[in-house]
């Protein structure tokens, strides 16, 4: 048997990651995480695999977003046994977004239980939760937490090392080094590419050349704006917001793009560069986040160390913010009058607290929405960006009347010039094969273009969903 690469998630789309890795001798499976999208397709695709869980002999999480650790819980009722790895500040961000699924999963089987059966057909919800916090326990006590650069034989024939992605924190690019016969093949899977001068984290790391890398292609036909601009131009949306009288609601991934958003107001507040308004972060899972955050210095890069941590001083906290832990502080921003910085997840306004908020702004053209990431087909966040006169939030149809404000510049995925320029310090003799995944057809497409016509790269392909391919 060859050794073989395949997806059953996160090929030929920008959710549910789940990439493996089958050798003669082993079979890993690298993310487990939970297919986004309509809620009745989602629920099919996350409550049974097109694949054998109990064949695995272990699983590597890159990093710890929903769309890549989400549905470990299931892989393990699905009778997976094996080992996870990651780095441990993927553990610990792992378990808080498992168990904030666990919570939304339950208070969504509450809600569906309360619907006619027409109803719940209709709005594609489903009355039994994936998993719950027991099922979440379980899966923790699978990990095995490995630091960034210590290689360690995780399989028969097979040693991992991981690398720093500078996407969120504790993201990992893997290295698989795999003894075959008297030889080592390197493949890398990349998870998701981060960019360079990230607020808080350090850069991408470059893995030793590999034969083979995986790589993702979010954003493999567009390019950002410039990062070192996000902190201006988050300024001036906060100024003109306010100049209205309005609110300013940004859906935001409790993990990462919240941090970031906190550190950049903390740094504009401190230059006197925006209003004295209120600034709110309406997120049990996103105030936790921000102490993992605290816990793990070692991600963190030299600028925060210089200006905050060397000092003992909080980068993610200062007068002007308030932390919303309980459900009735929440409610009370919903009377709040004049203008507030709302912060709240879920990240693609596909659950959670902010969809409250939307509900609340979304209809008066005062207040302003700010997309500050990628939003997946058919969620909330696309018909946002989209600018759909009409939208439904709890089976509710709203008008969009506030203003729509996108900032690019804020995306942790790396765009199509930051993956060209991470690839062009690879020897084309000696990168045999680069695979891409996550991503959507026409990003995919101009990336592949991309590598091969100006970077000379011979074997670009795009992975196909369940489609096995022979290194």
């Amino acid at each position: 048997m060859a050794t073989e690469i395949y997806s059953w998630g996160g090929a030929e789309e920008v959710t549910g990651s789940k990439h493996f890795l089958e050798t003669p001798s082993a079979c890993l499976e690298i993310d487990c995480g939970i297919f986004q999208g309509r809620r009745q397709e989602a629920s099919e695709r996350n409550r049974s695999f097109p694949f054998d869980a109990r064949s695995l002999d272990a699983c590597v999480l890159t990093h710890g977003h929903l769309d890549h650790c989400g549905n470990l819980p299931t892989l393990l009722r699905l009778g997976f046994e094996g080992p996870i790895y990651s780095t441990p500040a993927t553990r610990d961000i792992a378990r808080l977004v498992l168990l904030d699924s666990a919570h939304i999963q339950a208070s969504d089987a509450e809600y569906a239980k309360k619907l006619s059966s027409k109803k719940r057909r209709k709005q594609g919800f489903v009355a039994e939760p994936l998993y719950d916090q027991e099922d979440v326990d379980r899966t923790m006590e699978r990990f095995r937490p490995i630091r960034y650069q210590e290689r360690t034989a995780i399989a028969p024939g097979i040693h991992l090392t991981l690398y720093d992605a500078g996407h969120i924190l504790g993201s990992a690019m893997a290295l698989l080094e795999i003894k075959e016969g008297g030889k080592i093949r390197r493949v890398v899977f990349g998870g998701d590419m981060g960019r360079r001068n990230l607020p808080i984290l350090r850069d991408p790391q470059m893995p030793p050349s590999p034969d083979v890398f995986v790589s993702e292609s979010t954003y493999g036909d567009r390019l950002h704006e410039e990062i070192l601009e996000a902190r201006d131009q988050l300024g001036e949306v906060v100024r003109q917001t306010s100049e209205r009288g309005g609110k300013l609601i940004i859906p935001a991934f409790a993990v990462g793009r919240t941090q970031e958003l906190i550190f950049m107001l903390h740094l504009l507040s401190d230059e006197n560069a925006i209003p004295e308004i209120p600034i709110f972060v309406d997120s049990p899972m996103a105030v936790k986040a921000t102490s993992i955050f605290l816990d793990h210095p070692e991600c963190f890069d030299k600028e925060v160390l210089d200006a905050f941590v060397l000092h003992n001083e909080n980068p993610f906290g200062f007068e002007r913010l308030t932390l919303v832990r309980d459900a009735e502080e929440s409610k009370k921003l919903n009377s709040l009058h004049g203008p507030a910085i709302i912060i709240s997840s879920s990240g693609m306004a596909e659950g959670g607290r902010v969809l409250h908020h939307l509900m609340n702004t979304i209809e008066d053209p005062r207040n302003t929405i700010l997309v500050v990431g990628f939003m997946a087909a058919n969620t909330l966040g696309r018909r946002l960006v989209e600018r759909h006169e009409k939208v439904r939030i709890f089976g509710e149809e709203f008008h969009l009347r506030a203003r729509v404000k996108i900032l690019n510049a804020f995306s942790a995925h790396a765009d199509y010039e930051e993956l060209r320029s991470f690839f062009s310090g690879y020897r084309r003799d000696s990168l045999g094969e680069i695979f891409l995944v996550h991503g959507e057809e026409n990003a995919q497409k101009s990336l592949a273009r991309m590598l091969r016509e100006e970077e000379g790269f011979r074997k670009v392909t795009t992975v196909r969903y369940g489609e096995r391919y022979r290194l």
